[in-house]
């Protein structure tokens, strides 16, 4: 099958969710697909099957968690993104390499960052008590160069002010300086966001 089909034939897949948990052992096998895209959209299609049925694709998360150190930057991505999905499902499928994503905070791709922030608020949802000692790193998120980060990095705020607001507190003023201050609009949204989150707890 060419490239262009597979890729056309997981998209459907990925909008057939009656079909996810036969299809677990086909799609972890397009990991080793010659592709890098098809790759990337198997690493994606694996983390949303891992969220709503996180023991079924427990095998595979090794593999998963071996494109970490892959030096495309789309599979990097992808990888962190699907261990955020997994762990929301079941952090302790994921927490041996849970401590390893932090190493992506400060990735040289934007977009493997952005994705570490992403992955770090689904895990937080159901589990954000293990983020007590680690609010220092988002904090760092806050100020980053790239508009997209920083868009982002707010949101695992959001969600942590939500759950354990005494974890956000501290960042309060610093995010109420980001809401005044930060030349992007998007970014002083949901800086207050974060803060309204907290705040109301």
């Amino acid at each position: 099958m060419r490239e262009s089909e597979l890729y056309k034939e997981l998209g459907l897949l990925t909008d057939d969710r009656s079909r996810w948990k036969e299809s677990i052992p086909y799609v972890s096998s397009l990991l080793t697909h010659e592709s890098v895209k098809i790759q990337a959209k198997a690493l994606w299609l694996l983390g949303e099957i891992g969220l709503n049925y996180p023991q079924l694709v427990q095998d595979a998360v090794p593999v998963i968690a071996s494109f970490c150190d892959s030096l495309i930057p789309l599979l990097r991505e992808r990888a962190v993104n699907s261990l955020g999905r997994i762990g929301r499902g079941s952090y302790h499928i994921i927490e041996p390499y849970w401590k390893d994503l932090f190493r992506f905070a400060s990735d040289d791709e934007a977009k493997v960052r952005l994705s570490f922030i992403w992955a770090s608020e689904n895990i937080a949802t159901n589990t954000p008590g293990i983020y007590e000692n680690y609010m220092s790193v988002f904090e760092k998120l806050l100020y980053d160069a790239n508009d997209k980060v920083r868009i982002e990095a707010p949101e695992i705020f959001r969600v942590l002010g939500k759950r354990r607001p005494e974890f956000v507190r501290p960042f309060v003023e610093q995010l109420q300086q980001i809401s005044e201050i930060d030349k992007n609009r998007v970014v002083r949204i949901h800086s207050f966001g974060a803060i309204k989150a907290t705040v109301s707890k």
